[in-house]
């Protein structure tokens, strides 16, 4: 069954191969994007390549109005809203937490958590029953580096990610009686371009040569998670 899907930072790393996947199953989607107007035009073309419509949406999740925009824009496009993919997300360059300044973590946190749970309350708000809306799905990315603190590199990506966690838990608990249902996918060591932005671009091929696989995964095999979180059945 087709399904109309938004997923948040959808231009590259595990968002792009995300919509690429469910433009392979014939779903729509709004690829979100923060700057690379480019990049995020790239997917949308790949999506209806695969199979898919796609549009991109360009917003800070950030800043509330962009991202009620965002959603708004969605449904303008395609007339529904099936799920969203909580995706966007970012770290900096690797230190410990002595030594970082305070607009570093502000801007981890403004988007990590603030833009994540903002983007959760409008998906509540279009797809709650309660609230008019036919139920559906919210896929939250998260990281191992919850689980693990990521000490000495990214401690506040970390405490970004275990809020991630915690508003899963509680946010399901919420919305599964609205017919709702709210997941989370931690991944592990993933190939994409966010190691590059922290400042070790080899980081995922040198730390997963340590994993039990002996490598780093691929942003391909999140997104299988995510596609095969969304399009089970709704709740009844």
């Amino acid at each position: 069954m087709s399904k109309v899907i938004l997923i948040t930072g959808g231009s590259r790393g595990i968002g792009r191969a995300t919509a690429l996947l469910a433009g392979a199953r014939g779903w729509s989607v709004a690829v979100n994007y923060a700057a690379d107007q480019e990049a995020a035009a790239r997917t949308v073309a790949e999506v209806a390549a695969a199979g898919g419509r796609a549009v991109a949406v360009r917003g800070d999740v950030a800043v509330e109005a962009d991202v009620v925009r965002l959603f708004d824009s969605t449904m303008d496009a395609f007339g529904a809203l099936d799920g969203l993919v909580n995706n966007a997300g970012v770290v900096a360059p690797s230190m410990p937490l002595v030594d970082m300044d305070a607009d570093r973590m502000r801007r981890v946190f403004d988007i990590n958590v603030f833009g994540a749970y903002l983007c959760a309350r409008e998906a509540a708000r279009r797809l709650s029953r309660g609230r008019g809306g036919n139920g559906g799905v919210i896929v939250n990315v998260s990281s191992v580096a919850a689980r693990l603190g990521s000490p000495f590199e990214y401690v506040d990506y970390a405490g970004s990610k275990g809020a991630v966690d915690s508003m899963t838990i509680g946010l399901a608990k919420e919305l599964g009686p609205e017919g709702v249902r709210v997941n989370a996918v931690r991944s592990g060591l993933i190939d994409t371009e966010i190691h590059a932005s922290g400042g070790r671009p080899n980081r995922a091929a040198e730390l997963g040569a340590g994993s039990p696989l002996g490598r780093e995964g691929a942003a391909e095999e999140v997104a299988e998670a995510i596609v095969g979180c969304s399009a089970m059945r709704r709740p009844t």
